[in-house]
């Protein structure tokens, strides 16, 4: 059993006869009263996101968690499984896209954390690298001088994603991606 001093992001606890992972957290000492922690919890059975707040203090469920390091390959014709290769074993294995955070944002081939529950080898989550870099494939031409301002344009990836991108972002450009909120980071030079 960990107690609220524990939580940190990406903790996996049993909370409502479920198991989910903390997101987010924020430790709150008022000046009027006890400690307690707010939380935004991501349920790993159906992807349901909550708010919650423990008190100070208070004992949580750990799940025991490992984490390996998988190669996406492809997504069957459905769209709605998505296929792995463990990088050291080479063993496959098959997720329902509700698993994944940003299923839009990955390319085959793209290596990603997944974590498995230790006990049953059950996989809970699957983790995407902070930022990937993925190819414009369509979008409004760019024109020369529209960067001092910040407005933005829809552009496609090779993934099919669509992302907000700066005016001057044309088709062929590589951009980086941050894959939590799916906002445009950077174009990359190649």
């Amino acid at each position: 059993m960990a107690s609220t001093s524990d939580i940190k992001k990406g903790l996996c606890i049993v909370y409502n006869n479920d198991i989910f992972k903390i997101i987010e957290f924020l430790h709150v000492k008022p000046g009027k009263g006890p400690a307690f922690v707010r939380t935004k919890l991501k349920s790993l059975t159906n992807g349901k996101v909550l708010d919650n707040t423990f008190s100070g203090g208070s004992k949580i469920e750990e799940v025991r968690v490992e984490t390996r390091k998988y190669q996406y390959l492809y997504a069957d014709a459905d769209g709605v499984t998505y296929n792995f290769m463990n990088t050291e074993d080479y063993n496959q294995i098959t997720l329902q896209k509700d698993v994944l955070d940003a299923p839009d944002l990955l390319k085959e081939g793209e290596v990603v954390t997944i974590i498995v529950r230790a006990s049953d080898e059950q996989p809970l989550s699957v983790d995407m690298p902070l930022s990937v870099v993925l190819e414009v494939t369509a979008t409004e031409p760019g024109v020369k001088g529209n960067t001092a301002t910040n407005a933005l344009k829809p552009a496609t990836v090779e993934t099919g994603a669509t992302i907000n991108v700066p005016l001057f972002i044309n088709e062929g450009d590589k951009i980086k991606i941050n894959t939590e909120d799916g906002s445009y980071k950077e174009r990359v030079k190649e």
